[in-house]
């Protein structure tokens, strides 16, 4: 992939573990420098992602916020500015899953899930975008879920703040274009992360899963990588609104 002379900042948050860090890397990879999000207690694990960024070349910057919070948020954007100058894109990768029936759940669970999924998304989203919009440069990723389009039991909170994320994807798109923005959405399949194992403890649903899966394999988080890359990189300058299932075809779309 050809990299533009100056080399691009991206934001990834979420970014210690998991899907996060993989997107992390495929970028340093890819000839990003990295401004590096997750919470405070997740700081030490975001500093050994920044160091293995480091190793590809990447100029890397930690930075710890919960994104559920509108005033951490705002301070993670302009701690970013100030370090990197500038944010090219944005990876909002950040999540939490809380299994739980629908009759069960708890409002502060479902609450909590929603705020850092759905509404994490749109805080840092609505952050980065005066900084984009005058610059009139954009790229932003946004993780949902094939969870978002089919659910699964005891995720009712976590498919109603995934289906979140890819309607506020397709509007910001239509939004945001005319200043050089773009807004797309993947959607990760089952994916061997702590936050994936949820889906794989009984080996019955661990073999359901293979045989529903048309590659016949579990995902692993770098396969979510190249795509988060694509997507945020100047090959994808004509791709917006979209939404990509990353599952190895268990939703065929």
């Amino acid at each position: 992939m050809n990299q533009p002379q100056e080399r691009r900042v991206a934001l990834v948050t979420g970014a210690s573990r998991g899907i996060g860090r993989a997107i992390a890397l495929g970028l340093a990879a890819a000839g990003f420098d990295l401004a590096l999000n997750d919470i405070a207690r997740q700081r030490a694990a975001l500093g050994e992602v920044c160091a293995e960024a480091a190793a590809h070349g990447s100029a890397t910057h930690a930075v710890t916020a919960d994104v559920s919070r509108r005033k951490e948020v705002q301070a993670m954007v302009a701690d970013t500015i100030a370090a990197m100058d500038r944010i090219d894109a944005l990876v909002n990768n950040a999540g939490i899953l809380i299994p739980s029936r629908v009759e069960t759940l708890d409002e502060a669970d479902w609450d909590a899930v929603m705020d850092v999924n759905a509404k994490g998304t749109f805080l840092v989203t609505q952050a980065v975008l005066p900084h984009m919009r005058a610059r009139k440069y954009g790229r932003i990723v946004n993780i949902a879920s094939i969870g978002g389009k089919h659910g699964a039991p005891e995720q009712a909170h976590y498919s109603a703040s995934k289906a979140a994320v890819m309607g506020f994807t397709r509007v910001l798109a239509q939004e945001v274009g005319a200043d050089g923005i773009t807004a797309n959405c993947l959607c990760p399949g089952i994916i061997v992360t702590d936050m994936g194992r949820t889906n794989l403890d009984d080996p019955e649903t661990h073999a359901q899963w293979l045989r529903i899966t048309a590659l016949r394999r579990l995902g692993q988080p770098e396969d979510v990588a190249g795509p988060a890359v694509f997507l945020a990189s100047d090959a994808a300058a004509f791709v917006t609104g979209q939404t990509l299932n990353v599952c190895g075809g268990i939703v065929l779309s």
